[in-house]
Formats: structure tokens, sequence, C-alpha cells
């Protein structure tokens, strides 16, 4: 058996797919904790531009919408996403024509759930991501989500906060989205970042915390209620929740 080791990139993936398409019993994977079965051979591969363009270009002579659902695949925040988007790829190979309408077959049922994870996620997070106003006037919106869902929930804040300049930092994958109202830029970035927030917002998050104190009840605690409505996940960067274990 042979491990294709790859780095976590989408063109390092499909470079791994251009032999691992054809090698029935492999393991392709970007996790370096991964435990190597007894006489599997690592192959640690190098993105190489010209057999990653050429695996997706067959890929769109044989479903033009291929590429885009391969690449939410491979935003799910698991170490098995490059395995479903091979066995995918595979399926799509086999049968030269697009196969997400199978919905008995196991491989189009895991790629539609990972599909599904990455784009609900996003779509949460479109609501529930809380911005905090920075002494500078910048807001600053800090999350971590349990895919890599940062680039496809941009465009949504680019539209609602066009003349605000603002970050929104994916602290999981320490990396964060700057705008300053004219351009848009996707930035490496340390896990913490420390921001002074100006006195409006220190103001505004005390006031939101006494209301919360205020209509909660101790003795008729609803936390079960408030799970349903968002997931314990989503309380981490909630002002109202700091400091809250449960």
């Amino acid at each position: 058996m042979n491990v294709y080791l790859t780095d976590g990139t989408p063109a390092c993936f499909y470079t791994a797919v251009f032999s691992a398409c054809t090698d029935k019993d492999c393991i392709v994977t970007p996790a370096r904790d991964f435990q190597i079965p007894l006489g599997a051979a690592l192959i640690e591969v190098v993105a190489d531009t010209e057999k990653s363009a050429r695996v997706q270009k067959k890929l769109r002579a044989i479903d033009g919408g291929a590429i885009r659902e391969i690449s939410l695949i491979l935003r799910r925040g698991c170490a098995e996403r490059e395995m479903t988007a091979l066995e995918y790829i595979r399926l799509l190979v086999e049968r030269k024509a697009p196969v997400r309408d199978m919905l008995s077959h196991p491989a189009v049922l895991e790629a539609r759930d990972a599909i599904k994870k990455v784009t609900g996620e996003a779509h949460n997070f479109t609501g529930f991501l809380r911005f905090m106003e920075g002494e500078n006037g910048v807001f600053y919106a800090p999350f971590s989500p349990d895919n890599d869902i940062l680039e496809l929930i941009l465009p949504h804040f680019l539209r609602r906060l066009a003349t605000q300049p603002f970050v929104i930092h994916d602290v999981a994958r320490r990396k964060a989205a700057l705008y300053n109202t004219r351009d848009c830029v996707i930035a490496d970035t340390d896990e913490r970042v420390s921001v002074a927030l100006s006195e409006y917002e220190q103001g505004f998050q005390n006031l939101w915390k006494e209301y919360y104190r205020s209509v909660n009840i101790a003795q008729r605690p609803h936390e079960k209620q408030m799970k349903g409505y968002m997931p314990v996940r989503y309380w981490k960067f909630m002002p109202e929740k700091q400091g809250d274990t449960k």
C-alpha cells in the first residue's frame, strides 16, 4: 500500500490524484501524525502545476461542476477529506459522466455529506459572526470554525460592510481577511491577536452582558434551549458567554 502525504493544499492534492486515482489500494492524507500501516510506502507529494492542471482539466471535461464540489470537500476540517474527494473523483473517472445524482453510491453520499457540512457552517456564520469595534475604527471578528470557510463567508461581509474596514480572523487556521474599504487580502496571522477596543465597544459589551444577566433567571436555567438555538461551539467569542464553561 502507498500512502500519499500532501501539504493540505488543493494543488498538492490534485498532484497526488494524478497517481492515486489508479492506485486502488492507497491512502491520500494531509495528516502528518497519520499512523502508517505496516508495510506501507510513504510518498511525500510535492505540488506539480502541470499534473494538477491535467487532473482538473480532465474533471472539467467530465463534469463542469465537479471542481467546485471537490473544492468544498477539501475545506472539511478532518484528515479524511482528501480520501472523500479521491473516491468521488474515481467514480467520476470510472463513469465518465456526472455522478452527483447517484444517491445510493457511498462515494456520492460521503461527498454530499462533506459539502453539506461545509456550506451549512458557512451559512451559519454569516449570521453568528460577532464583530468588535477597535479603537482605530476597524471592526474585528475572531472565529474558530470546524471547516475552512473564511473565503466562503467573505463575499457576504464584503457586501454587507462595503464601507467599513474590517478583519475576519480564523483563529484555528491562523489566517485573516483584511479589508480597508477598497482592497481585501487574506494573510497568515498568529493564533492570538491583541485588539484594543473602542470606548463605545467596551461600553456596549458591558451593557449587553448586564442585559444578558438581567433576563436570565437563576432558578429557571434554560441552557438546553440555548444550545438548541445556537450550538456551544459558537459561544467562544460571544461577550455574554465569556468565562462560561457550560
